[in-house]
């Protein structure tokens, strides 16, 4: 995995490759900016992490096929910790 995110940095975003998160996350900041119009968001900074944690924590048990321990060390966490996690985004 590391080897594909470092090939895929290395060689750019090309047309056929999809979206670095840097732009994933670049791009939906600025629709939920775009769709807030002039109404200027509160917490911005707390919405985008918690979306973007939440989001990463159920795709990772996903891929573990929801086996914690596997999960918490592909996170770099501890297995406690991706338990609050979980309770807290109710996955």
């Amino acid at each position: 995995m590391a080897k594909t995110l470092a090939k895929k940095k290395k060689g750019g975003n090309k047309s056929n490759q999809p979206p670095s998160v840097s732009e994933c996350v670049s791009m939906a900041t600025q629709q939920f900016l775009d769709d807030m119009g002039t109404t200027p968001p509160d917490n911005l900074h707390k919405i985008i992490l918690s979306e973007a944690e939440r989001s990463l924590i159920a795709t990772v048990l996903s891929n573990t096929e929801d086996n914690q321990s596997k999960a918490a060390e592909i996170l770099g966490i501890t297995r406690a910790t991706l338990r609050n996690r979980m309770a807290r985004y109710k996955l």
